[in-house]
C-alpha cells in the first residue's frame, strides 16, 4: 500500500508540474500580448519554483539501491574537540531536522546524549518519508567545522569533528540468526524530556555485537522492553547489510567507512572562519552560504553525491 501510495503521489506530482508549465505559459502569452513588463517578476518566480520542483523529482530518479527508498535512522557522535565538538553536533543534529521539515519528513529521536557542557554527545533519530535513506546516505561519514569558538576566551580559530552514520530503517521482519552470547546487552537511565518514565527506570537500552563492534541504542520507548526490541531491530539491519555484502568494499557502500573522528578523514568541511565554505571532499561540490547549508539547504550536496555514485555505478 505504501509503494502505491508512492507512486500515486508521483504521478499527482508530475501532473502538477504540466499545471505549472501551462501556466507560466498563459502568463508569457499574457505579457506578449498587453506588452506588460509587470508579470516579468511572477514569472521569473513560477520558473524558478517550476525549476527546483523538476530538480527535486530528476533527483529521485538517482535512487535505485535496494533500500533507498525505506526511512533512514541518523546518528551523530561528537569527536575530537570536547565541548566545541558537542555543539557542533547539536548544530548539524538542528541542520538535518531542518532538512527533514522541509521535505515534509516526520522524526522520532531514538537516542539522545547531553554534552557535559554544550551541545549533544550523541544522538540517533529517525527520519521518516519517502526515500530518507537514499537521500541521507550521502551524509555518512566525518563532518569537520572551522570557526572562532565561542567556548575558547582566547578567541582562536578551532577545528571539530563529528561522525554521521545512516542506516535503513528496514520494517519488515529481518531473518537473521544472532547468537545470544555475541551481545553484550546494557541498560541506563533515558536522558532529556520525556514521559513519567524518563530518567526513574533503566530502560534505555544498548546492544553491542562483539564479533563486528556495531553498538546500536534505543531509550525514547516506553519500556525496556519495547527498546531492546527497536535496538534489536536495528541491529539486524545492519547485520543484514553487512551479510549481504560479498566484500569490504561494497559494504562501505551501503554502510559507510568507519574512520577515526578526526583529521584526514572528514568527507564534508564547514569553514566560518577566516572565510565562509562548504565543501564536499568527495565531490568537489561547495558553497559559500554556510549559514543556508547550516539551515537545512544541504540538497545540492545531496545531488553532487547521488550523481557521483551514478557515474560511478554504484547505484
Amino acid at each position: 500500500m505504501q509503494e502505491l501510495k508512492n507512486l500515486k503521489d508521483t504521478v499527482d506530482e508530475f501532473r502538477g508540474l504540466e499545471e505549472k508549465k501551462e501556466e507560466i505559459e498563459i502568463l508569457l502569452e499574457m505579457g506578449y500580448e498587453e506588452n506588460d513588463a509587470s508579470v516579468i517578476p511572477e514569472i521569473e518566480e513560477a520558473l524558478q519554483a517550476l525549476t527546483d520542483k523538476l530538480e527535486e523529482m530528476r533527483l529521485a530518479t538517482l535512487l535505485s539501491g535496494e533500500y533507498d527508498g525505506d526511512n533512514a535512522i541518523l546518528t551523530l557522535h561528537a569527536g575530537a574537540g570536547g565541548t566545541e565538538s558537542c555543539d557542533w553536533a547539536g548544530m548539524l543534529y538542528r541542520m538535518y531536522m531542518r532538512w527533514a521539515e522541509r521535505k515534509g519528513y516526520s522524526t522520532e529521536v531514538l537516542d539522545y546524549l547531553d554534552g557535559e557542557e554544550a551541545g549533544i554527545k550523541s544522538v540517533t533519530v529517525q527520519i521518516n518519508g519517502p526515500n530518507a535513506f537514499g537521500y541521507l546516505k550521502s551524509e555518512r561519514g566525518v563532518h569537520r567545522l572551522v570557526r572562532i569558538s565561542p567556548f575558547n576566551a582566547a578567541g582562536k580559530r578551532q577545528t571539530s569533528f563529528v561522525s554521521c552514520d545512516v542506516m535503513p530503517d528496514i520494517e519488515e521482519d529481518i531473518d537473521i540468526d544472532i547468537n545470544p552470547d555475541d551481545l553484550r546487552i546494557d541498560t541506563y537511565r533515558s536522558s532529556g524530556a520525556g514521559g513519567q518514565h524518563i530518567n526513574k527506570t533503566s530502560s534505555a537500552i544498548r546492544i553491542t555485537h562483539l564479533p563486528t563492534g556495531i553498538v546500536v541504542q534505543c531509550q525514547n520507548e516506553r519500556s525496556q522492553h519495547m527498546n531492546k526490541d527497536k535496538a534489536m531491530q536495528m541491529l539486524k539491519a545492519k547485520l543484514l547489510l553487512l551479510k549481504q555484502q560479498e566484500n569490504a568494499e561494497k559494504i562501505s557502500d551501503i554502510r559507510g567507512d568507519v574512520k577515526e573522528i578526526g583529521w584526514g578523514n572528514q568527507i564534508r568541511s564547514y569553514v566560518m572562519q577566516p572565510y565562509t565554505m562548504v565543501k564536499d571532499h568527495r565531490t568537489g561540490e561547495e558553497t559559500s552560504n554556510v549559514n543556508a547549508v547550516l539551515d537545512g539547504s544541504i540538497d545540492n550536496f545531496i545531488s553532487a553525491y547521488l550523481k557521483s555514485l551514478q557515474l560511478e555505478g554504484k547505484q
